[in-house]
């Protein structure tokens, strides 16, 4: 499953930069200059997009944060669909993205991923990317067995 993202550093406000200390995470790639977002960092964070607003949130709960929410970063759509995250309520998000990495590949990504967005018994905003079975070419490039749910492409 996608375990980074990279995001151009001009899709970033410069207000969300400073408060978050995005610098840190700032990468070059091509004489570019990106932010990546991997969760095996310490405190994995991914940027989200709801109700028109850029946001820095927690990804996942793989440190244990939270006793109830699951210790992962992804969930599967059909979890997703068929009401498996129901009783926290979800709310569907957008994470904007440039490149997703798996397996130590990085790929292209045009729009983003899909993502959910839930409370931890705290009140404190938790993403989840949500994943599906990977396709014949994902898994050729990746080796991997699921792929991210991208916004209006299919690889």
């Amino acid at each position: 499953m996608c375990v980074g993202i990279a995001l151009a550093w001009s899709e970033l406000p410069t207000d969300l930069i400073g408060r978050h200390r995005l610098e840190r995470r700032a990468h070059e790639r091509g004489g570019e200059r990106e932010v990546q977002f991997l969760f095996r960092d310490r405190d994995p964070r991914l940027p989200i997009w709801r109700d028109g607003r850029l946001q820095i949130v927690r990804w996942g709960n793989a440190r244990g944060r939270s006793r109830f929410l699951p210790r992962t970063g992804w969930t599967w759509r059909e979890t997703v669909e068929s009401g498996g995250w129901r009783h926290v309520e979800p709310v569907l998000v957008d994470i904007p993205a440039t490149l997703g990495l798996e397996q130590g590949v990085w790929f292209r990504i045009r729009q983003g991923v899909r993502g959910i967005l839930v409370p931890d018994e705290r009140g404190f905003a938790v993403a989840y990317m949500i994943c599906e079975p990977a396709t014949h070419y994902y898994h050729i490039m990746t080796r991997s067995q699921r792929m991210p749910v991208l916004i209006g492409e299919h690889i």
